[in-house]
């Protein structure tokens, strides 16, 4: 599965050959899937496509768009693509990340 979803991001990068967000964003999911090859069935997604993504981050920036400019940050950018494609997210990363502090009051003074 991992060789078809490959050959598939492959063919579109190809056909978009002078399209720089689909070389840039099909290099990202060429890289993602051969670090977790266990979604290469999202990739497979019948419909899904590197140029479809581009229409769902479009959509999530003018969510958050600002004097008719929406930013996306390179990871937001990222994560919206494998949305796109089905890929399950991990639930808030910035939560696992951060440890807990737990003391009282009293242990601080």
């Amino acid at each position: 599965m991992l060789q078809q979803a490959l050959q598939k991001l492959q063919q579109e990068i190809g056909k978009h050959s002078k399209d720089a967000y689909v070389q840039h964003v099909g290099a990202f999911l060429m890289g993602y899937v051969r670090q977790h090859q266990e979604h290469a069935a999202f990739i497979l997604t019948e419909g899904k496509t590197i140029t479809g993504s581009l229409a769902a981050m479009k959509e999530e920036a003018r969510k958050k768009q600002s004097n008719r400019v929406g930013v996306l940050s390179d990871q937001e950018g990222f994560d919206i693509v494998l949305k796109y494609f089905g890929v399950p997210m991990q639930q808030d990363k910035a939560a696992v990340a951060a440890p807990v502090l737990k003391a009282s009051l009293d242990d601080l003074l």
